[in-house]
């Protein structure tokens, strides 16, 4: 079984990333780093999956994959974006801030979406493969199911909150899975 180094030392992550990676022996970073988190100061989602895959793959000497992912508003021209974990100091005060900024925007402009970039460097290889969910800010969180920005992401897809969605329905539609998915098809062809 190949090994992949996944540039995470969340474990929660790490265990959905085996799931759905299970043909793979995925190893955290954490094996290889001492737990120490490269800085993130990429403009872009490319980049900063890019710094994260890069950083396991020198620790590891293996074929490592990294992620960043966010929520994209509409009306806020893309933020939160990069920013979207430090948009606030807790992810109660990001949700918080995010519905103040939005206040008086009506339903049909409060349009966003999650997108999650994957970077794979293997040493002789790197690329970046994309997921991404639509969906539309709600004015107040709904349901409890998640974690984040979920409570108050609309899913078109599921056409339900992600608050309210059960983990399979989210993650059938999640914009991770969607990268984890273009990730695997990429890995074939290596």
């Amino acid at each position: 079984m190949k090994k992949l180094v996944a540039a995470t030392h969340n474990k929660g992550k790490l265990a959905e990333m085996k799931k759905i990676l299970s043909e793979y022996d995925i190893i955290s970073v954490g094996e290889f780093d001492n737990g120490v988190e490269p800085i993130e100061d990429g403009e872009t989602f490319a980049e900063n999956a890019l710094i994260k895959a890069r950083s396991a793959y020198a620790s590891s000497n293996l074929p490592s994959f990294g992620d960043d992912s966010g929520l994209c508003v509409d009306a806020l021209n893309g933020a939160p974006g990069v920013y979207s974990a430090r948009f606030a100091e807790t992810p109660k005060a990001c949700n918080e801030r995010l519905l103040r900024e939005l206040e008086g925007v009506k339903e049909e402009d409060r349009t966003a979406r999650f997108i999650s970039v994957i970077a794979y460097v293997d040493g002789q290889t790197e690329f970046v493969v994309e997921g991404k969910c639509e969906g539309k800010i709600l004015f107040s969180e709904e349901g409890t199911e998640g974690f984040g920005y979920d409570p108050l992401f609309y899913s078109i897809d599921l056409n339900k909150p992600f608050g309210i969605a059960t983990m399979e329905e989210k993650n059938s539609v999640s914009h991770r899975a969607r990268a984890i998915a273009e990730l695997k098809k990429k890995l074939m062809t290596l």
